[in-house]
């Protein structure tokens, strides 16, 4: 493996299609496509500047690395990344990526960061201004997660999520086979359309959580006061402790819960208008 230290590089393609590298404290100051059309790059101590990095890369290790602001857009189109101890400042990362781990990871501006992504891994990761992140992903493993930012997870399917803090309005729109667990899930419109969509002991908060869901389950889940007029058009089945402010037009299923401030069915309730309910017993 060639081994590059103590460097800094700028411009245009300054390493274009290098394979087995090595840089150690390197800086790839202001310009475009440092790393293009590489393979087998590890990348440890250094800090990126410049625009797109990272695209059309095929197996690559980043390290105690920093990611400033002008790299925007850093790993697109690439596959096989590792990266651990990791600052990123930029916006706009990972777009159309197979098999990303991210572990202790921090991104203060995620913005449209995740999108077409398949396989990914994440572990103590901590995300902010995280608008529309996740969108269209599949296959996503996450736990020990922060999360500050609206719009996320919209129309991925097959994700597992543990011991996360997700503050986001419009979560988990339109999504197919979802699991969460022991997480707190604070934000108005939550998982709104979605398939096969499983809580256990999550704890829920925001305006009309979990309405035109199918096969909506919850396990020992528990809503704030503010998760009012739930359900609505939803086939659900769902344990919950406490009480629950509102439940409205719940389409079909079973709900359980300690005590309902309020039970709206009207003439809007879609058919087949079925939903039995277990209210404190």
């Amino acid at each position: 493996m060639e081994i590059i230290e103590n460097r800094e590089f700028g411009g245009e393609r300054p390493l274009f299609a290098s394979h087995n590298l090595k840089l150690e404290n390197v800086t790839i100051h202001a310009g475009e496509s440092a790393l293009k059309e590489c393979s087998d790059i590890e990348a440890v101590k250094c800090t990126f500047e410049g625009k797109y990095p990272f695209w059309h890369v095929n197996g690559f290790r980043i390290t105690d690395c920093l990611f400033r602001e002008g790299a925007r857009a850093a790993l697109w189109y690439s596959r096989d990344l590792v990266m651990k101890d990791t600052l990123v400042e930029a916006p706009k990362m990972f777009r159309e990526m197979d098999n990303v781990v991210l572990e202790n990871v921090k991104i203060p501006d995620a913005q449209e960061t995740l999108w077409h992504c398949r396989n990914v891994r994440l572990r103590d990761v901590e995300v902010n201004k995280a608008d529309y992140l996740f969108m269209h992903s599949a296959d996503i493993d996450i736990a020990r997660y922060r999360q500050q930012g609206n719009y996320s997870f919209q129309y991925c399917r097959n994700v597992e999520i543990r011991d996360a803090v997700i503050h986001s309005k419009d979560a988990f729109w339109g999504t197919e086979n979802v699991t969460v667990y022991d997480s707190e899930l604070t934000g108005e419109y939550l998982g709104w359309h979605s398939k096969n969509l499983r809580l256990v002991r999550c704890r829920i908060s925001g305006t009309q959580p979990l309405c035109y869901c199918k096969g909506l389950v919850m396990e020992d889940c528990t809503m704030a006061d503010d998760a009012d007029l739930a359900f609505e058009c939803s086939d659900v089945n769902a344990t919950i402790k406490g009480n629950v402010t509102s439940i409205k037009n719940p389409m079909t299923g079973h709900i359980k819960a300690d005590s309902v401030g309020e039970v709206i069915i009207d003439e809007n309730i879609w058919q087949p208008a079925d939903c039995k309910f277990e209210i404190g017993k």
